[in-house]
């Protein structure tokens, strides 16, 4: 199973010999419903790597990484990708109730994901794989609760990477709560909290930048503005950039391109460094695009266009990186081939694990819902078990 795009392989590339300034660009317009025919107003932004693979500068960010450190971002991204288009087929196949797919972020979520320190702590919302193999989770652990056998799958203090939030915009909250915490433990970690342009409009969203903004809290706040907010367009959600809102709170706000692991990785660890300096909150707006449906529920061709999807895979996260390593002789056939097969080893675990997953005792969700018992629980339990017991064979499947 190849990890790239199709339409976004026929983009030409140029060669990346030598750096050079990245121009200013225009800033986003309000947008009409025929946007994907009119051609996509290029955003003003943070760019370190363009869509053809061309390494540019920026005044304010860049970053020196060796050939290994490139050639690790690179290889995150398409295990990363693997993963998720693994993931998809087993809840086509029946496998899994449910997936949220993160095809078109990978750039977003590594390079944010790979700015962190070890004893930094990452508040998720749903849809943050690739955060979640920076932080050294199983895979595999992530589909436990989309197969409907467990509430989480891993120990998040294991890792420093919080339980799936389904809920949209709480885990900001959390995050702000939690870095006002090791503030006041005087620890120089800090918190990252991921969200979407859908959850900006969430009032959880706002209260936390009233909070981590008077309490000078140690967070930087992730938007991974992916255009959509299910079928509702980001013109819908906000007139002004996402980014700009956090001046409204009192603290700065970046956007940087959510395609370009390079510039995402530099803005997230400058924003983390200052959190870490006591200088408080930053928001960062990730600005990229959900190349897949919301969830497997959804069908994006109801509310958007083919044209727009094109556009973006065109400034496919995964190809510019590769272009940029092939340019600069960083990366010859021998290592995309030895990646490729080790992608396709991942898929086949990821699938022989889901399958052997077991079926947890029906009963045990009555467990550890009081610490000490309840009598409406135990009265509940009894109810249950007489359902489950009507069954032909005891149980019902």
């Amino acid at each position: 199973m190849t990890v790239e795009s199709t339409a976004a392989r026929k983009t030409t590339r140029r060669s990346s010999g030598t750096k050079r300034t990245a121009s200013a660009s225009t800033s986003t317009t309000k947008k009409t419903s025929t946007r994907a025919e009119a051609g996509p107003v290029e955003p003003e932004l943070v760019q370190l790597l363009t869509p053809e693979g061309e390494r540019v500068q920026h005044p304010d960010y860049d970053i020196d990484l060796s050939v290994e450190e490139l050639r690790g971002l690179y290889r995150d991204m398409v295990l990363t990708r693997r993963f998720d288009a693994e993931a998809t087929a087993l809840q086509r196949q029946g496998e899994l109730g449910l997936w949220a797919s993160l095809l078109g972020q990978e750039a977003a979520q590594i390079g944010s994901g790979r700015a962190l320190r070890d004893d930094d702590y990452v508040f998720p919302t749903y849809r943050e794989h690739g955060v979640a193999w920076c932080r050294g989770v199983d895979p595999t652990n992530l589909l436990g609760m989309f197969r409907g056998v467990n509430n989480g799958g891993w120990d998040p203090n294991s890792n420093n990477f919080h339980l799936y939030t389904i809920v949209l915009g709480s885990q900001t909250l959390h995050a702000t709560g939690y870095a006002m915490g090791i503030a006041k433990d005087g620890a120089d970690s800090a918190v990252l909290a991921y969200f979407g342009d859908g959850a900006s409009s969430q009032g959880d969203v706002n209260e936390s930048f009233v909070f981590s903004a008077v309490y000078n809290a140690p967070v930087v706040f992730f938007c991974q503005n992916n255009q959509w907010a299910i079928s509702e367009p980001i013109e819908k959600q906000t007139r002004v950039p996402l980014y700009q809102r956090a001046r409204g709170f009192g603290f700065p706000g970046v956007r940087v391109d959510g395609n370009d692991v390079l510039a995402c990785l530099a803005v997230t660890r400058s924003a983390l460094e200052r959190a870490r300096r006591g200088e408080g909150p930053t928001l960062i707006e990730a600005f990229t695009y959900r190349m897949a449906a919301h969830t497997t529920s959804d069908d994006p061709t109801r509310y958007r266009r083919d044209a727009e999807r094109e556009a973006w895979e065109a400034k496919d996260p995964i190809l510019r990186l590769k272009a940029y390593l092939e340019n600069e002789g960083h990366a010859d056939a021998a290592f995309f081939e030895e990646l490729e097969a080790e992608s396709e080893a991942l898929g086949k675990h990821v699938r022989e694990v889901v399958r052997a997953m077991p079926v947890p005792d029906h009963m045990a969700m009555f467990d550890h819902t009081y610490a000490d018992g309840h009598a409406l629980v135990d009265e509940e339990r009894a109810q249950f078990a007489a359902y489950q017991a009507s069954f032909e064979g005891g149980e019902a499947e």
